[in-house]
């Protein structure tokens, strides 16, 4: 089989590091504001990115992506194939070990890649087509496939959630519904945990004992990770005023999220510099709850889709600043191989809000109550929420706004109780653009049921359409099947695309050779 690449087709909490400081003085620490709290830290176990972030400090991976979304070897120093492209063998690379100082061995990557195989849209198709995965000696991994998979190498190389974060055999044995808490990854730091302070501070420093790779260039995950740093000291501040006043008095080196209605007044500052960071930008997404009324009828999911305006949520984010959005979108990052305008007038028909009352009491609400969950200490969600909420509303839901902390809304979404039982039926949420490319990466696209992300859609067409793009042998065929795939997203809803949009980052110009794509802390430099 010819093998196609994936994507070819506040002011306290900065305080709490200081005493800390002397540690890693001037250009050796970097003081950072992620985009939240760093409430869970296992990367097997949560999809908030900001936990994809730290796993990508603390842990590696086989096979790294660069800005060019190639994919190359990373723990892995080379893969053959054979009989056909069913027996796969990766080699891992030799004198790699974890940070508790024992030697890094391909049973402790089988036992991961098991664990991760379970949680992860892409990871549940290559195990589907896995027959067997062992390791026959400390360097080798075998996968022996049921039929050819060239996507193999992009599964293990991806850069979204779940992170296929490679861990110790006695931490990848953890039951995947549990969290594992001691971060142990062979990764380019290391976290601290006696330094942690929970909804303030996080801190990493630099693994004296990884060795990168010995050539190649830099570039999102893939390449050499050099690091330059002695301590990474996240500390979360949710009020954005705040993390703007620290940014421009020198306490902080980098803002993750800059907020955009700030970032003109950041811009005028000429020691700090404001900048997209991902071109593929992110996405938007409202999430409702197949389990629970009112939104386990498909009818009422098809009026909630008929009333959004991607434009209004887009600006209660971004701003009118129409460089840093893009509303029209569909079920795939727009200007991607697959996405296409399938359905669209699902999106972009104009919104009659008096007609889309009648419709919901038409298809069957009865006035029950829509528990709509909201991280009041998220901004870009919380303006989501606010929109969202107004428009439920508009169409005659009885909408119950339960604010709460980013932390919570975790914990909760994971719920499947019933509303009156502390459960919840609808929250507001982001994706990577990359992880909205293709069907592969798609968290919100599966339709396994009890199996799938929390909202738990069970659509069996949206998989089998999922499975045929993955039999596609080329990309005109894949591009075919995405455009039927947005067509049932339109019919089923198991997710609302609220558009796209561009995260500015914003930090100060003493930093240099930041990588682009998410937070990335190798290669970075700080002068003094």
């Amino acid at each position: 089989m010819k093998r196609r690449t994936l994507l070819g087709t506040a002011a306290a909490a900065l305080a709490l590091s200081r005493p800390h400081v002397a540690r890693a003085q001037g250009a050796r620490l970097l003081r950072f504001i992620p985009q939240a709290d760093l409430s869970t830290l296992d990367p097997h176990w949560n999809t908030a990115y900001v936990t994809r972030n730290h796993g990508f400090m603390v842990f590696d991976t086989l096979y790294g992506v660069d800005s060019a979304y190639r994919v190359s070897g990373q723990m892995v120093a080379g893969h053959t194939t054979e009989d056909n492209g069913k027996t796969w063998t990766l080699t891992l690379r030799p004198g790699m070990t974890w940070h508790d100082g024992t030697p890094v061995l391909a049973r402790d990557c089988v036992a991961s890649l098991r664990r991760w195989g379970t949680k992860d849209a892409f990871g549940q198709v290559l195990m589907a087509a896995t027959d067997s995965l062992t390791a026959p000696d400390d360097r080798r991994i075998v996968f022996r496939l049921k039929y050819p998979f060239a996507l193999l190498p992009d599964a293990l190389a991806k850069t979204g959630v779940y992170m296929p974060a490679m861990m110790p055999e006695r931490l990848a044995k953890t039951d995947p519904t549990v969290q594992v808490t001691e971060m142990v990854g062979s990764g380019p730091f290391r976290f601290k945990a006696d330094e942690r302070v929970p909804g303030a501070r996080a801190v990493y420093e630099r693994f004296a004992e990884y060795v990168p790779l010995a050539s190649g260039t830099p570039s999102g995950t893939a390449g050499p990770k050099i690091v330059n740093l002695d301590r990474v000291v996240w500390n979360t501040t949710p009020d954005p005023a705040t993390a703007a006043a620290a940014l421009q008095a020198n306490e902080t080196d980098w803002w993750e999220f800059a907020s955009a209605d700030l970032a003109p007044l950041l811009r005028k500052n000429s020691q700090i510099k404001v900048q997209v960071g991902d071109p593929a930008g992110q996405a938007a997404l409202l999430r409702m709850n197949w389990l629970q009324p009112p939104f386990n009828n498909p009818a009422i999911r098809r009026v909630v889709l008929k009333s959004v305006v991607q434009s209004e949520f887009l600006t209660a984010m971004m701003g009118d600043d129409r460089t840093l959005w893009r509303d029209n979108a569909g079920a795939f990052t727009p200007g991607t191989p697959m996405a296409s305008d399938a359905g669209m007038d699902a999106i972009t028909a104009p919104r009659d809000y008096d007609k889309l009352k009648q419709e919901l009491k038409d298809a069957g609400y009865k006035g029950e109550t829509v528990a709509l969950i909201v991280p009041t200490d998220f901004p870009n969600l919380k303006a989501l929420a606010d929109v969202g909420a107004d428009m439920l509303r508009k169409i005659g839901m009885n909408v119950d706004y339960q604010a709460m902390d980013w932390g919570s809304v975790l914990t909760r979404r994971a719920k499947k109780d019933p509303v009156a039982q502390g459960g919840w039926s609808v929250f507001f949420t982001f994706s990577a653009g990359t992880d909205q490319m293709t069907p592969a990466t798609q968290l919100m696209m599966r339709g396994n049921g009890a199996n799938a992300w929390f909202g738990w859609p069970d659509d069996p067409k949206l998989e089998e359409l999922r499975s045929a793009w993955f039999a596609a042998p080329d990309v005109a065929a894949q591009q075919q099947v995405a455009a039927q795939l947005q067509l049932r997203v339109f019919d089923t809803v198991p997710f609302v695309p609220l558009g796209q949009y561009f995260q500015p980052t914003a930090y100060r110009t003493s930093l240099s050779d930041i990588l682009s794509g998410f937070a990335l802390f190798w290669n970075v430099k700080k002068s003094a």
